[in-house]
């Protein structure tokens, strides 16, 4: 909405985003008696925030919605995948039929607004797609979500602020367009990351890489209750292919050592009874 809409600028939208996270997550965690948010995180991990942000935005100034959404998926299933692969997963032929079948739904979704990219924007979009799945897969052994993306969203601010300052010329910012980059920093993607930190800790990378599948889906669904936009024969099949595909993956189980990493490992406590 505020890209599309040209209510800000690309930079100033990813410093707000940012920034909005940043002082979000912090609050949280210093009124919950965490740690300070510059103790958790890292500088590595700011880093790759900070990487899949700002080519995020940018390419979104070049690239239809359609377009955009199609690379940055795409390169996160084949970073994520690539990973398992080399860490010792091996996909059955169930979850391989299976993810071929959920990108197809994700392929039929998005063809009414796919269009010959522009390779610069193309670009800055697989940037973003490695981007984000790496940050997410380093999140798999993230003790404290909170704490964690807290920290790396205030170590992001310094590189962020730069890219802003360096694009002066070009700020263009409403009124509407600062208020949906705050609220795109602190709820959907501060708290978002949290969430989705804490859920990485029960699922393998190529599960993680799956479960993504479905951002698209939800966020055409959320263009039907925001935005208006009309239900269509198209969104409804496409999300049964992919909801499908992901259904079909996910119950295909994984070989090896690291599957594992998807049976949660706890006991019942054994009740006392008393006299």
């Amino acid at each position: 909405m505020a890209l599309g809409g040209a209510t800000i600028d690309a930079a100033s939208f990813s410093t707000i985003r940012l920034i909005a996270g940043a002082c979000c997550l912090g609050l949280i965690a210093m009124v919950t008696r965490r740690a300070t948010p510059c103790v958790q995180g890292s500088w590595l991990s700011a880093t790759i925030l900070f990487l899949y942000a700002i080519p995020f935005s940018y390419a979104y100034g070049l690239l239809t919605v359609g377009t955009g959404a199609l690379i940055l998926f795409g390169s996160v299933q084949v970073t994520m995948v690539v990973v398992a692969l080399a860490q010792g997963e091996r996909l059955h032929v169930r979850q391989w039929l299976g993810l071929v079948l959920a990108i197809a739904g994700l392929v039929y979704l998005l063809l009414p607004g796919l269009a010959a990219p522009s390779p610069f924007g193309a670009t800055l979009m697989a940037m973003a797609g490695i981007g984000w799945a790496i940050y997410s897969l380093r999140g798999r052994g993230a003790v404290d979500p909170l704490a964690q993306n807290a920290g790396n969203f205030v170590r992001s601010l310094p590189m962020t602020l730069a890219v802003s300052v360096a694009a002066t010329s070009f700020r263009h910012v409403e009124a509407s367009g600062a208020m949906l980059a705050a609220v795109s920093g602190a709820v959907t993607s501060g708290l978002g990351y949290v969430v989705w930190y804490a859920a990485l800790r029960g699922l393998t990378a190529t599960s993680a890489a799956l479960v993504q599948l479905l951002v698209p889906v939800i966020t055409v669904a959320g263009g039907l209750v925001f935005l208006g936009e009309p239900l269509t024969m198209r969104l409804v099949l496409s999300a049964a292919i992919v909801i499908g595909g992901i259904a079909l993956a996910l119950t295909g189980g994984l070989s090896g050592e690291r599957a594992e990493l998807t049976t949660p490992n706890f006991r019942f406590p054994t009740p006392k009874l008393r006299a």
